[in-house]
């Protein structure tokens, strides 16, 4: 359990290093900046306890990001912040840089160096697995902000 609690803190410490430099990146301003690493680390957090548990990346990302949707509608209430501000900022340090990087080098060396079907499942793999990714980041942001705001109308 010790184990556990110390992953996750150090989990939460470097995921919210990459949010608060993000966030300084896109001049949020300073009053907003703790709630992008808090937002940042907090999700990452949950995401890494979720695959601890056995269930794949995709799947984590969806649980954190709808998580960190959820979070970010009653900050942005709470403290009158526009919700783009915290969620940009916190949802970078679970872009599946890794993942398509690998299929980057994949489809190079698919051109230059010919075929094999060892090399173009590991590029498939890794591709589905970035845009599902990315697809989860989305929907779980979105998410909250259609069930919450859902009967307001637009104007």
């Amino acid at each position: 359990m010790s184990d556990l609690l110390l992953m996750l803190a150090e989990d939460a410490l470097f995921s919210a290093i990459p949010a608060l430099g993000f966030a300084l990146l896109f001049n949020v301003p300073g009053r907003c900046l703790v709630f992008c690493a808090l937002g940042g680390a907090l999700a990452h957090s949950l995401r890494s306890l979720i695959m601890y548990w056995g269930v794949d990346i995709e799947w984590s990302t969806l649980a954190a990001s709808t998580l960190l949707g959820l979070i970010a509608v009653y900050w942005s209430r709470r403290y009158l912040i526009p919700r783009p501000v915290i969620t940009i900022a916190a949802i970078i340090p679970m872009i599946p840089g890794s993942y398509a990087f690998t299929t980057m080098l994949g489809i190079l060396e698919l051109h230059g160096g010919g075929y094999s079907p060892e090399l173009l499942s590991k590029v498939i793999e890794n591709g589905l697995t970035t845009l599902f990714i990315l697809f989860a980041l989305s929907f779980g942001l979105a998410i909250p902000s259609v069930l919450i705001y859902r009967g307001r109308p637009i104007v």
